[in-house]
């Protein structure tokens, strides 16, 4: 089944791409979320007139990012957890929703999704973590993971 998407979906395209995909994840995902439309006779012609409308989305979002990615840039969280007495080994681990949560405290809205921890953080100290905030835009965090 070919759609034409309506907004960005990662490991798939971006807004306004003809995407051929299997008619399950088309017809029970995609379609129903507004994600993405057939692309049918009527359908292609309306996305040659929106095309110019998904260039300035996709400016706009681009400049959004940008300016969230220069202030999170040099942002610095704090995040107490209990760890072992003889050791810097946590008891648990640090996520990227504890992630979000540290840069919320801080006023940033950030995804959950969008804090790029290749494993959770299981001890004490500093970590730099990545925020991907457009698909071309990603800024670091410092994050320190102090003793409670």
């Amino acid at each position: 089944m070919k759609v034409i998407l309506q907004e960005d979906v990662n490991n798939l395209g971006a807004i306004g791409d003809v995407v051929s995909v299997s008619d399950g994840y088309g017809r029970n995902f995609l379609i129903p979320r507004g994600l993405a439309v057939r692309a049918d006779e009527k359908n292609v012609r309306h996305l040659e007139h929106t095309r110019r409308i998904i260039a300035r989305k996709k400016a706009s979002r681009l400049a959004d990012a940008q300016a969230i990615a220069d202030k999170l840039d040099g942002v610095a969280v704090s995040i107490k957890r209990t760890a072992g007495d003889d050791s810097d080994k946590l008891f648990g681990s640090v996520t990227n929703r504890d992630v979000a949560d540290a840069l919320a405290a801080e006023g940033f809205e950030v995804d959950k999704r969008a804090i790029e921890l290749t494993e959770p953080i299981k001890s004490i100290g500093i970590f730099q973590v990545p925020v991907r905030l457009h698909s071309e835009i990603s800024a670091s965090v410092k994050v320190y993971v102090i003793r409670e």
